[in-house]
């Protein structure tokens, strides 16, 4: 892909892992870094689960119908047309979707709107919510009050109290290792873990991810906290049209400042993606991989969003706690799941959209509206749309991620900075 010098963006510090692109659907890893908890999860009010506060192994008959009605029934939902490519016969996730990250089209999907404990997935729903508050460069110093609260033993960057940290340090601390001590430290600086919940959760509904429900802003399982394998989605791509989000995302290893000692040169420490798909470690690195994030706890089991790009097609796709327990089977049921959807595009029927956020413009996968769909018109506009600069305005990408093409140059990866076509929401 041809791109100008003066549109790339390099990602941070480092080089990326991801490289350059080279039966009839079926019906119904080793425990990683991510908030691993005994602690009991739950379900919102109303939503019955088994009496130990984990969902029901079954999915409920109807779900929610936003971005359309195929995707509130249970089991796959997929619409092949002539020459269109099997689903993979081993996909074992109790939850998954695969969609067109620029249209938004969900191209197939099982149980999209079942709501399971989400993990440190739920992480994309912080990071989209408070990333845009603070500037990267703004330096904190870790007060230990500002790590209290976090779950028995989560996930850690290694953050030292009374040691300063820039706040990309922090966001790469959230991205590359799931770093709960960093989510908390972040969220002091947003006036609290109770305020971030609300932030989070405020910012969901503002997305139409009608099925999460936010306890903790780190994912550690918690009594009620809940999110589905659509909002999952709906946040990744939300998230994605953030240049920092996507080179954060991006990044496979990093340095990382150590504690500050009185008289002493301060140390650094190298650390690494958790996203196995970016790194290669213990699966093969997936070609055009670029994010976004993974999770484990006792009762989400293993979750993963990612994001590739092959040529010029970006796909998302979230799989949520496949029942085969064979090492890294989260990253092997996506791989397979993104090769068909690359395979698939233009051989299948879209069974359902990715809603805009409130105020965008919404619709369904065939360009119709209804109340169904999710889409409406409203005064709350996502306050980070547009970017800095560019006229925006505020408006919604409907058909896009806003800057978000990915291009490989010279075998270096890099972030093209260029901006989708927009479509104005209708008038309130």
């Amino acid at each position: 892909m041809a791109a100008s010098a003066s549109l790339l963006l390099p990602l941070a510090a480092v080089s990326p892992a991801f490289a350059a692109p080279p039966s009839p659907p079926a019906t119904h890893t080793p425990p990683s870094t991510h908030a691993p908890s005994g602690k009991p999860g739950g379900t919102p009010s109303g939503t019955p689960s088994d009496g130990k506060g984990r969902p029901p192994k079954q999915p409920p008959a109807k779900m929610s119908e936003v971005g359309g009605e195929l995707l509130g029934r249970p089991g796959v939902q997929v619409r092949p047309e002539p020459g269109a490519p099997a689903l993979p016969r081993s996909l074992s996730g109790d939850a998954w979707l695969v969609a067109d990250a620029e249209s938004g089209e969900v191209l197939a999907a099982k149980n999209a709107h079942w709501r399971l404990a989400p993990a440190s997935t739920l992480k994309m729903l912080f990071a989209d919510t408070v990333l845009p508050k603070f500037p990267k460069t703004t330096q904190h110093k870790v007060l230990p009050t500002d790590l209290e609260g976090m779950g028995e033993g989560s996930s850690q960057v290694g953050l030292k109290e009374e040691s300063t940290y820039s706040v990309q340090d922090l966001w790469l601390g959230v991205f590359l290792r799931s770093g709960n001590d960093a989510v908390h430290v972040l969220a002091a600086m947003n006036g609290g873990v109770e305020q971030t919940v609300r932030d989070m959760q405020a910012h969901a509904e503002e997305l139409q991810a009608n099925d999460t429900h936010v306890v903790t802003p780190d994912g550690y399982d918690a009594d009620g906290q809940v999110s589905s394998a659509y909002d999952l989605t709906l946040f990744a791509r939300s998230g994605l049209q953030k240049k920092d989000f996507r080179e954060y995302c991006a990044t496979a290893t990093s340095q990382f400042p150590g504690e500050e000692k009185k008289g002493k040169k301060r140390e650094s420490f190298g650390i690494q993606n958790t996203n196995r798909l970016l790194t290669g470690q213990g699966v093969p690195v997936y070609q055009g991989i670029a994010g976004v994030k993974n999770g484990s706890t006792t009762n989400a089991g293993n979750t993963f969003t990612g994001v590739a790009q092959h040529g010029s097609r970006k796909l998302l796709v979230t799989v949520m706690n496949p029942e085969t327990k064979e090492p890294n089977e989260v990253y092997k049921e996506s791989a397979a799941l993104l090769d068909w959807g690359f395979e698939a595009v233009g051989h299948v029927k879209p069974v359902g959209v990715l809603v805009p956020p409130l105020g965008g413009s919404g619709g369904k996968a065939d360009g119709s509206t209804s109340a169904k769909s999710g889409g409406k018109a409203g005064d709350k506009a996502q306050a980070s749309v547009a970017d800095s600069g560019s006229g925006g305005g505020g408006l919604w990408t409907a058909v896009g991620i806003t800057g978000g093409s990915l291009a490989v140059l010279a075998g270096a990866a890099y972030v093209v900075h260029r901006r989708w076509p927009l479509r104005r929401p209708p008038r309130a």
